[in-house]
């Protein structure tokens, strides 16, 4: 592996284990000029968790993580069976992970194999940029119904650049059509970075990080303005409180497992997230 890898250098900013050391390498050098930066991934991972337990109190019970990477500590399931117990409920909430990084899809499998529920859990390889595809091989697996909601989770994903043949970003192009595929009562999660609306000194950072990710790691990344994260969810239903910073997105729904966070304010996190529903 000649360069690292951004799902694996999240990982680690996150403190797993499923990391290399050009992973940990490269991530050393980007904390050492933005260290906040490991921040602002945990503040992106307890939105997942928030996201998760909010739409398991309410009756989702399937859920499609794409571009889920590493399942760290605190991944999907975990969230969604520690919030069922929580309500006094059976674990009974299905999972259906997608990455297109092999590497990453072994490790799931690892994971998933020591404590996961084969019946209810399972990771597939795939692309975003081919949605109709990921699509059937997600039903293939029959853990999904087609013919109920599904919690879609785009978390940290599409600030990756998303390049057809010719080069050009399919990110919104895939979004729109996985829109489609859902059935009604599905609901969209998303978390981008952005470089609007974020504190001066942020704003140079994030200039120089994008500058190192560029340069160095398996991906070319991308700052989207806020009103361009927002079209993602187009005629979707927000949830409230709408579009936020990752620590404003219903923070009472925090679990009693994920790691605390805090920031001077909210758009340090850098991260402007929202759920929609689809209602129609």
């Amino acid at each position: 592996m000649k360069r690292p890898s951004v799902a694996r250098v999240y990982d680690y900013y996150l403190g797993g284990t499923a990391n290399w050391a050009i992973d940990r390498e490269f991530g050393d050098r980007v904390l050492s000029k933005f260290p906040l930066l490991r921040d602002i991934a945990l503040a992106n991972r307890q939105l997942l968790n928030r996201v998760v337990r909010y739409l398991t109190k309410r009756g989702v019970r399937q859920f499609l993580d794409i571009g889920a990477g590493v399942p760290t500590a605190g991944n999907t399931h975990q969230v969604a069976d520690e919030a069922r117990q929580e309500a006094g409920g059976v674990p009974d909430v299905r999972v259906v992970y997608v990455d297109n990084d092999p590497v990453a899809v072994a490790h799931a499998n690892m994971l998933l194999t020591r404590e996961g529920d084969a019946a209810r859990h399972v990771v597939i390889e795939s692309d975003l940029r081919r949605p109709d595809e990921l699509w059937q091989k997600a039903m293939d697996t029959q853990l999904l119904d087609p013919n109920e909601p599904i919690a879609l989770l785009l978390i940290a994903v599409l600030h990756v650049h998303q390049p057809n043949a010719d080069g050009t970003d399919v990110g919104p192009e895939a979004v729109a059509r996985f829109r489609e595929l859902l059935p009604k009562g599905s609901y969209l999660a998303i978390s981008h970075i952005t470089d609007e609306g974020v504190p001066a000194e942020l704003g140079d950072r994030l200039v120089e990080l994008k500058r190192m990710y560029d340069e160095s790691s398996s991906s070319v990344v991308i700052w989207r303005t806020r009103s361009e994260i927002a079209a993602l969810l187009a005629d979707f239903q927000l949830v409230e409180p709408g579009w936020t910073w990752t620590p404003e997105w219903h923070p009472e729904e925090t679990g009693p497992t994920a790691r605390p966070v805090s920031f001077g304010s909210p758009n340090e996190a850098v991260v402007w997230a929202g759920v929609g529903e689809k209602v129609t």
